[in-house]
C-alpha cells in the first residue's frame, strides 16, 4: 500500500514536470522552423539580389558598348564637321575669287568663239549651214547676259567637242553642189577631216572637194565603189572596214 502511494506521487511529478518540458521542446521547435523558413527567405533574397545583380551588370556592359559606339560615332561626325567646315572655307574663297575669275574667263570666251567661227570658215565645207550656225548661236551665248559665265564656257566647250568629233568619224548626208543650171543633188561622204567626197545617185557623177581649188573636182571612178562602201558603212547599213579615199601627200610648210 505505502509502495502503490509512492509510485502514483513520482507519476503525478513526473507528469507536472514534463508539461513545460514538452512546451519548451514546442517552442524550440517554432524558433528552428522560423529560423529555417527566415533562412530560406533571405536565400531568396538573395538569389534576387544576385539576378538583379546580374541584370544590372549585363545592362551595365551593354551601356559601355552604346556609350563607345555612340563616342566613334560622335568622332566620325566631328570628322564630318570638320571637312565640312573647310569646304565651305574653300567654298567661301571661291566664291571671293569669282569676280576675278569671271574678269579673267570673258576674254578667254570670246577668243574661243572668234577661233571657233574661224576654224568653220577654214575647213573643208561638210555641213555649211549646221555649223555656221553653231558659231552664231556661240556668239549669241557670249553676248546673253542672262547666261552665267559657266553656262557661257559650257556651251562652248560642247562646240568645240563637236568639232572634234567630226576629225575622228565619217559621215554621211544628202546635199547641193554647184548653182543654178549646175546644181547637183546627191550623197555627201566625209572622211574625218581629210576628204569630202559627192556622189550622184546615178553614180554619174564623183566629184572630191580640193582645197587648194576651193571647189569640187572630179574624182577617179576607180574610187566608186570604196565611196559606195563608205557611204554604207557611214549609214551602219554594213561592218566598219578598211576602204581607200584620195588623200593629197603632204606638202612642207611654208
Amino acid at each position: 500500500m505505502k509502495k502503490a502511494a509512492i509510485l502514483g506521487s513520482a507519476a503525478v511529478m513526473l507528469a507536472i514536470c514534463s508539461a513545460p518540458a514538452q512546451a519548451q521542446f514546442r517552442d524550440a521547435l517554432g524558433v528552428s522552423q522560423q529560423t529555417a523558413d527566415d533562412t530560406a527567405r533571405s536565400q531568396q533574397r538573395i538569389d534576387q539580389l544576385d539576378d538583379q545583380t546580374a541584370a544590372l551588370l549585363n545592362e551595365y556592359r551593354a551601356n559601355l558598348k552604346q556609350l563607345d559606339a555612340a563616342r566613334r560615332y560622335n568622332a566620325s561626325l566631328n570628322r564630318n564637321i570638320d571637312a565640312q567646315e573647310a569646304e565651305i572655307e574653300r567654298l567661301r574663297e571661291d566664291i571671293e575669287n569669282v569676280e576675278g575669275l569671271q574678269r579673267a574667263m570673258q576674254p578667254l570666251m570670246e577668243d574661243m568663239v572668234e577661233r571657233f567661227g574661224q576654224i568653220v570658215n577654214a575647213d573643208i565645207p561638210f555641213l555649211v549651214a549646221e555649223r555656221a550656225d553653231r558659231a552664231a548661236r556661240l556668239q549669241g551665248v557670249l553676248d546673253d547676259p542672262n547666261r552665267s559665265a559657266a553656262q557661257r564656257y559650257r556651251l562652248i566647250v560642247e562646240g568645240y567637242q563637236i568639232e572634234n568629233e567630226y576629225g575622228r568619224t565619217i559621215g554621211a548626208y544628202d546635199g547641193k553642189i554647184g548653182e543654178g543650171e549646175d546644181q547637183l543633188t546627191g550623197e555627201f561622204l566625209r572622211v574625218g577631216r581629210i576628204a569630202l567626197i559627192f556622189k550622184t545617185p546615178d553614180d554619174s557623177v564623183l566629184r572630191v572637194y580640193d582645197k587648194s581649188v576651193g571647189d569640187f573636182v572630179n574624182l577617179d571612178r576607180g574610187y566608186l565603189q570604196d565611196v559606195k562602201f563608205g557611204l554604207r558603212m557611214a549609214k551602219e547599213q554594213t561592218a566598219p572596214d578598211i576602204f581607200f579615199v584620195p588623200v593629197k601627200p603632204p606638202v612642207a610648210a611654208e
